[in-house]
């Protein structure tokens, strides 16, 4: 089985689920879905996909290339039955940074805030995924190879972190008993898609919740949750949702006086502001 095998077997299932809670919420009259919030998702992956396709390629042959002068072999020391959860416990914790970072440095928000852009929560949300994404993860990911990983298992075990991400968009499920422990689950991630001052830039992983327990970032699903983000985008256009912080980058960094500042404008927090 291959990342492509993973894919072809994934998106049915998602496919499937959409229905299915499409299905579930207009029985139970609970508005889950929005035709042109749903819209403005599969606008989203298709840029990214688009984006994915173009840059797969090079990507994965770049982590070849780097693996060249790894330090260690991870499946020469360890067996193969230990190789691959090792493998999804470093990719899980590398997401953890990366995405933590995506929150807190300005130009890797305008990337990743395209996922926060919906003030719904349904596995269409799980769609928004960013164009600029495969690009931004490159030098998260760049020490995997480096450090011994084999970038093949790297690939499929990557492709499905990424399904099981989606499944944790959802209302439908309430909390899991004790995989709450564990697991992301979709009780955390409403959390993680929360405007609400307490739920702010919380629960950051992907697979596991132990990071965020760990690092501090964690917060309990307690109060119900307000979807989207501080100052919403007010629009369903995938190409404005995508460009618009970019732009505010932009004349920022034009505005701005100084080499610290320009560098602010750029590399600073969401917040920082002239």
């Amino acid at each position: 089985m291959n990342e492509i095998d993973i894919y072809l077997y994934g998106v049915p299932i998602v496919l499937t689920l959409i229905t299915a809670e499409v299905i579930y919420s207009a029985i139970n009259n609970l508005g889950y879905y929005k035709l042109k919030d749903s819209l403005a998702g599969f606008g989203l992956l298709f840029g990214n996909i688009s984006i994915s396709l173009l840059t797969k390629s090079s990507i994965f042959f770049f982590s070849l290339f780097l693996y060249q002068f790894k330090l260690i072999s991870i499946n020469e020391i360890f067996p193969a039955w230990l190789v691959w959860p090792l493998t999804f416990i470093v990719i899980d914790f590398i997401y953890y940074w990366y995405h933590r970072c995506s929150h807190r440095i300005r130009f890797l928000w305008a990337v990743h805030m395209n996922h926060h852009s919906s003030e719904e929560m349904n596995f269409t949300v799980a769609l928004r995924q960013p164009w600029f994404g495969p690009l931004t993860k490159v030098p998260f990911f760049a020490v995997m190879p480096l450090i011994g990983f084999d970038p093949i298992i790297t690939a499929i075990a990557g492709a499905v972190s990424t399904l099981y991400g989606l499944l944790t968009h959802t209302k439908w499920v309430n909390k899991l008993s004790f995989l709450e422990y564990i697991l992301i689950t979709p009780s955390h991630h409403r959390v993680h898609h929360g405007s609400n001052e307490n739920y702010i830039d919380k629960n950051y992983g992907n697979l596991l919740i132990i990071w965020d327990k760990i690092f501090g970032t964690y917060a309990a699903e307690k109060e119900e949750v307000n979807y989207g983000i501080r100052e919403n985008v007010n629009t369903f256009n995938p190409i404005k949702i995508t460009f618009m912080n970019w732009y505010l980058i932009y004349m920022d960094f034009k505005k701005s006086r100084g080499f610290k500042n320009k560098l602010l404008s750029f590399f600073g927090a969401p917040e920082w502001k002239l």
